[in-house]
């Protein structure tokens, strides 16, 4: 039997096997009143329905450490206390079900305060609910986004500690991993990156600095939440530029990732979920079936951290095969679990494994 269908051990939490749906944007939150940021029941719906198909851990999407940290107005966010219950009915949900909970903490810098993806992303103006976004450096996310606001040293400080203030409230809020979101062209990645971190203080420059964000995040972080409890960071590999030989625009690579997975797991971080791109609008991103499982590999052995392997990973035979050949310790799956929502207990009957099934959904699937 596959160990997709094996439990996994990271710190004291045991999670029942190695299917696991990655964090994505639902754009489905209340935009505005008293119940700005919550979960709706679009989210119970969505999320129940794939904790009933055997996804071993659920990661609610990238929310909010603070109202400017939201990508649009509808995203989730936890900055406050009275939206800690909100959170509670997600986790009791899952927790009922079988699978543990877990959610990613975000700010999205230069990439806020847009329009929901469907609507077709565009910047939006205070008229329309938008903000003042920020950044390392003063430099737009693309063509038609405006300039952010250059971070001072002060701002810095008060984001890693609405970072810390996030995990203590998804603590209460009954989840059980808490991952940062430190790519796709978020806050985090935007300091990681030369193209998008122009700094010259001791933020920029250096690996060592433009790194020192993302291990204060950590830091603060790990400082507050449960011992016991894992915490995983979501990077982006590269920025798909280096890999381009008539690009010549310097970017974050994947010998930088490796360098810094290498750190991150001294501060405290127990796996890493590998992604890529995200930073820079026309970069060219060599798309295929498992395209970034080779960074996921590479990471793993070189810098000896555990990771989640993600990106077109569809077929049962397919996420099999990255585990068994030790390219990953489990996956994390978006899209298609979008359109299967019970993938898990397909690929339990396609390979002969063994996924709890709800006793409402026992009739479907005879032993």
């Amino acid at each position: 039997m596959s160990t997709l269908f094996e439990p996994y051990q990271l710190r004291s939490l045991t999670i029942p096997n190695r299917m696991w749906m990655a964090p994505m944007d639902q754009y489905s939150a209340a935009p505005e009143g008293p119940t700005t940021g919550l979960p709706a029941d679009w989210h119970l719906a969505h999320q129940g329905a794939r904790a009933a198909g055997g996804a071993g851990l659920i990661l609610t999407e990238g929310t909010g450490v603070s109202p400017a940290g939201r990508t649009t107005p509808f995203d989730l966010g936890i900055w406050t206390d009275e939206q800690i219950p909100g959170f509670q009915r997600i986790t009791g949900l899952l927790t009922s079900l079988g699978t543990v909970p877990g959610i990613q903490l975000s700010h999205s810098g230069r990439k806020g305060s847009t329009d929901r993806q469907w609507l077709g992303g565009e910047p939006l103006g205070p008229e329309r609910g938008g903000w003042q976004v920020v950044g390392p450096s003063a430099i737009a996310a693309g063509e038609g986004h405006p300039v952010p606001a250059a971070l001072t040293h002060t701002d810095i400080d008060q984001i890693v500690g609405q970072f810390a203030a996030a995990a203590r409230r998804v603590a209460a809020a009954g989840y059980k991993v808490v991952e940062l979101l430190a790519g796709h062209g978020y806050l985090i990645h935007q300091f990681l990156s030369p193209h998008s971190n122009r700094r010259t203080d001791d933020y920029g420059g250096s690996f060592e600095n433009r790194t020192r964000f993302a291990l204060r995040v950590v830091d603060a972080v790990r400082a507050v939440w449960p011992d016991g409890l894992p915490l995983f960071v979501r990077v982006s590999a590269t920025d798909w530029l280096t890999e381009n030989p008539e690009d010549v625009r310097e970017g974050w690579t994947v010998d930088d990732t490796v360098r810094l997975a290498r750190v991150l797991k001294e501060h405290g971080v127990d796996l890493l979920n590998v992604s890529s791109g995200g930073l820079v609008p026309d970069a060219k991103i060599a798309v295929g079936p498992g395209y970034q499982v080779p960074f996921a590999a590479r990471l793993r052995a070189e810098a000896g951290i555990p990771v989640a392997a993600v990106g077109m990973i569809t077929e049962p035979d397919q996420a099999a095969k990255i585990l068994a050949d030790s390219e990953a310790d489990a996956i994390l799956m978006g899209r298609e679990l979008l359109r299967r929502p019970s993938w898990p207990l397909d690929a339990a009957k396609a390979l002969g494994g063994e996924v709890r099934v709800p006793p409402q959904y026992r009739r479907a699937y005879p032993r």
